[in-house]
């Protein structure tokens, strides 16, 4: 397949294989699709509709919804038609972020929705000097421009043709800004061939034939599913939008639209582990029986492992009495599943892909447009645990000359096509994040890896840690916490967890427990629930944990065992209740900083005691 922008793929489609049902979504009528013709027209239509409006090639334009639908995809590739840069940002972020990110930006135009988000477009209409225009893509009582209006007019194609041939593979397509664990959000500036370059590597291995169905929920302001929807567009596959509020149940979206394959972030696959185990927990006799016998059945997968005997049989029973329930409930018809964003605990992917729900793990940053690795789905191309193998275009280098790495271990270092060219008005943190090894320019990706090898020579990108969330303690011994953290959350009483310890004399945690799950274990214990905080400061709950965190302590070195711990009676969410910002990254990376500062107490308590 030959393209350069991204546009292309849409223009690909349309002459060599277009389809019936390109692009839809899941509404209160059922499913409605564009064709591939309506979408095309459509997308003509609102760059046309943009050039009336004076938009000029290199002008800024927002984008921000709160779940996905067909409009982005549309505005995507129009803006990008006539040579302006999107700019999308997460529904969930701070005013303040927007403020940020809009104002650093220059945005003009912002596009979004009605109700909450657009009283908060407002607001920022007043605020920012450079936003000129917001266009709604709902029905609103207010004096706001709704999309629509915009396609009235017919299609300068001239006009729109010049824009087209004028744009190159090398201008930039968009700005996308990072979560902000640390500090204010940074403008990843990603070209045209970063991103399709991307594309181009990737699409073939997604296990789908043309016209199959593919669902979309993750929000396509990440890099991850926006580039998967190019590699959708050029694998032909039949995409549905959704969000992550009806997704399960009798009448939820995986039912209805029945997907042959969709990404999704670890954390949603163990919140669905975690439902089927508190399902299984309400079993009884042989029915609770057979359901352990079969999930321990999965405890030695291996992709491409071959079971014959009584081994084969076993698992064959398992799957027509338990498995095949399971991918009932995912539509019957999940012919894969590629989870990224953060690391995906082992034991999940054996568990469904054990089951016959294949998940695969890939790698990759926004800075890396986003793709470096991944494990694929043909025979040999994939190994638990690591993160795959990299892009055909991707080189990587494991640099362990500044810090403190075990042997074979060292910092990633990514170059090729799919690299950004810096981060928009931010020289110094650009320059900070490059260097030049050999008269080549690597980006750092502040993660800590490894090769391993298989059986027959390839080899696996391995994840260790990530460089900057090293601690030390005051012994002066260096502590990887993710990996920790990692290794606790595989237990279904652990919500989430943050292991803290710096310059400390030992190491301590932060706990979030599941408290769905520990209440269905508190009835099993005969204790009375009264309310969580005082549950999760009952003898026998806090005993339960210390038994949880002495079982992954063995796996550690001394200086790596988690000494103390408090159970946090509070769950960590991307925003709160109150609008204030939250412990989680919309990519549910956790925020040390903010964690550390709303729990500095607790964990100063913890080293006083």
């Amino acid at each position: 397949m030959r393209a350069e922008r991204l546009f292309d793929f849409l223009d690909n489609q349309a002459t060599d294989f277009p389809l019936d049902k390109m692009v839809g979504i899941r509404d209160g009528n059922g499913l409605s699709f564009y064709s591939t013709h309506e979408f095309r027209q459509t997308v003509d239509k609102l760059s046309s509709g943009l050039i009336d409006m004076g938009v000029l090639q290199g002008d800024k334009v927002g984008l921000v919804v709160s779940r996905n639908r067909p409009e982005w995809l549309i505005v995507d590739l129009a803006v990008q038609q006539i040579g302006a840069i999107l700019v999308p940002v997460y529904p969930t972020i701070s005013l303040r972020d927007y403020e940020y990110i809009f104002s650093e930006s220059k945005v003009a135009i912002v596009f979004t929705e009605g109700g909450d988000l657009l009283d908060k477009m407002i607001y920022l209409h007043k605020r920012i000097p450079s936003l000129d225009s917001i266009i709604c893509f709902d029905d609103n009582g207010q004096t706001i421009t709704n999309w629509k209006s915009l396609l009235d007019n017919p299609v300068n194609q001239k006009e729109l043709d010049n824009r087209k041939d004028s744009i190159t593979k090398d201008d930039l397509a968009t700005i996308i800004y990072t979560s902000g664990t640390t500090g204010d959000p940074k403008g990843v500036m990603l070209s045209h061939w970063n991103i399709v370059s991307n594309v181009l590597s990737a699409y073939s291995f997604i296990p789908c034939k043309p016209g199959d169905r593919v669902m979309s929920f993750l929000p396509l302001c990440h890099i991850f599913e926006k580039v998967v929807t190019y590699a959708y567009l050029a694998a032909g596959v039949s995409i549905v939008y959704t969000g992550l509020d009806n997704l399960g149940g009798e009448k939820g979206d995986l039912k209805h639209i029945r997907p042959h394959f969709f990404t999704a972030v670890p954390r949603l696959l163990e919140k669905v582990y975690e439902k089927i185990m508190e399902k299984a927990n309400g079993l009884t006799g042989f029915k609770r029986k057979l359901f352990f016998w079969a999930l321990e059945l999965t405890d030695d997968y291996e992709y491409d492992k071959v079971y014959t005997g009584m081994d084969w049989l076993k698992r064959k029973v398992a799957d027509i009495l338990v498995f095949s329930k399971w991918r009932k409930a995912l539509g019957g018809r999940v012919l894969g599943i590629l989870t990224g964003a953060a690391a995906c605990p082992p034991h999940i992917i054996r568990v469904f892909s054990a089951a016959g729900v294949q998940i695969r793990e890939g790698y990759g940053l926004t800075e890396a447009g986003p793709g470096i690795s991944f494990n694929r789905y043909d025979k040999g191309t994939a190994m638990i645990g690591t993160v795959g193998t990299l892009l055909d275009n991707v080189e990587v280098k494991i640099d362990d000359n500044i810090g403190d790495f075990r042997e074979g271990e060292g910092e990633i270092l990514a170059s090729g096509p799919n690299i950004m060219s810096g981060y928009f008005n931010q020289p110094e943190k650009t320059r900070e994040v490059f260097t030049e090894i050999d008269g080549k320019k690597w980006l750092r990706t502040g993660d800590v890896g490894r090769f391993i090898k298989s059986k027959d020579g390839k080899l696996f990108l391995k994840i260790t840690d990530r460089k900057k969330e090293l601690l030390k303690t005051s012994g002066g011994k260096y502590v990887a916490p993710t990996p920790i953290e990692n290794a606790l959350k595989q237990d279904r009483l652990v919500e989430n967890v943050m292991v803290v310890g710096e310059q400390k004399k030992f190491v301590s945690a932060l706990i979030v427990p599941a408290l769905d799950i520990l209440r269905d274990w508190c009835k099993d214990q005969k204790i009375s629930w009264t309310t969580s905080e005082d549950i999760l400061n009952h003898p026998k709950v806090v005993a339960c944990f210390q038994d949880i965190v002495e079982k992954y302590n063995k796996n550690l070195a001394r200086f790596e065992q988690i000494k103390r711990f408090k159970l946090i009676d509070a769950p960590w969410e991307i925003v709160k209740v109150d609008g204030a910002p939250g412990e989680l990254t919309p990519t549910l990376k956790l925020k040390r900083r903010v964690i550390m500062e709303r729990w500095k107490d607790i964990i100063d308590a913890m080293y006083k005691e």
